[in-house]
């Protein structure tokens, strides 16, 4: 039997009893996920929305044969462009291979916090880049532009080894885009973005690309701040003139070990499980969880583009 989803008493993380959600079609499959390193994480972080760390095993890694398969079947699905993500990727040691098979279908994107990264590795992912015609995005996980910001968050010293694994991408010809989930101030906006652009052009990164968050009010994060509130929900008047392809339940799927979810986000929602096959994923969605009114606020936050800035 697999292993239980660990779950927070978080009053706020689930559907409102009698709430109507409205229903999201999957309009195209324009993204492929891969959950390739399930929940398991070198770092315990405070706001982790899935509560990823080294024991929680309630994802696994995904075989290389799994990935194969679905990257095969994307093809007849008209997928543009996948992502793979976990936990944290790069404890899989067929993930380089995966990337490899991704490149020859389409860019590829790989979500990290950084601090695994090694010469040799660096090396190997430019060497697949080269060779395919297609682009190897590396997404790194920093909150904060410095040791006092970011490691109450991630953990002691993660800050040196994310910026460590940094100055090996940018010396590689990466350009890596740093994510960071908004644990400040509002006001503090400006002055936040400007020292990550400082810290990381002292790493070596010519073009500094910087993708701003929003909290994700479930998992750890509901515990170090607060859960939703009552009406932070997705109502059908608010879908009547919204552009649901801005949604990543309109335009992905993921790829676990469980089968296939209808988002990364969403992973400890039993109803976010849709079928073990695309043709059963393909259904609509509806969007009853609380933290779907984050997606509906900010749009499609997991991809590259909504809210990616570039100083």
């Amino acid at each position: 039997m697999p292993t239980p989803l660990p779950r927070i008493h978080d009053p706020s993380r689930g559907p409102r009893a009698g709430h109507a959600a409205p229903r999201v079609p999957l309009v195209t499959l324009d993204s492929l996920w891969f959950q390739v390193a399930g929940t398991i994480c070198n770092l315990r972080c405070t706001h982790c929305f899935i509560s990823c760390a080294p024991d929680n095993r309630a994802f696994e890694f995904l075989d290389l044969e799994t990935v194969l398969r679905a990257l095969d079947d994307s093809t007849r699905w008209g997928v543009k462009e996948y992502y793979f993500t976990g936990g944290e990727p790069f404890l899989h040691r067929n993930l380089p291979e995966m990337l490899e098979a991704a490149l020859r279908l389409g860019p590829a994107t790989v979500l990290t916090n950084g601090t695994l990264f090694t010469p040799r590795l660096v090396e190997r992912l430019a060497r697949i880049e080269a060779a395919s015609p297609y682009s190897l995005e590396v997404r790194v996980s920093l909150d904060g532009p410095s040791r006092e910001a970011n490691d109450p968050i991630r953990g002691p010293g993660t800050f040196d080894r994310a910026m460590d694994g940094i100055r090996l991408l940018a010396q590689a010809g990466f350009l890596p885009i740093v994510t960071a989930v908004q644990v400040w101030p509002p006001e503090r906006d400006e002055e936040v973005r400007q020292a990550f652009v400082r810290a990381l052009e002292a790493a070596g990164v010519s073009k500094p690309r910087l993708k701003i968050l929003p909290t994700l009010r479930i998992g750890r994060e509901a515990l170090r701040t607060r859960g939703y509130a009552d009406d932070e929900l997705v109502t059908e008047a608010m879908l009547e003139t919204y552009d649901v392809t801005q949604l990543l339940c309109a335009t992905g799927r993921v790829v676990t070990s469980r089968g296939i979810y209808v988002c990364p986000i969403l992973l400890d929602a039993p109803d976010a499980r849709l079928g073990a096959t695309m043709e059963e994923a393909a259904r609509p969605y509806a969007l009853g969880h609380r933290a779907c009114y984050t997606c509906w606020w900010h749009g499609a936050i997991c991809t590259n583009f909504a809210g990616l800035g570039e100083p």
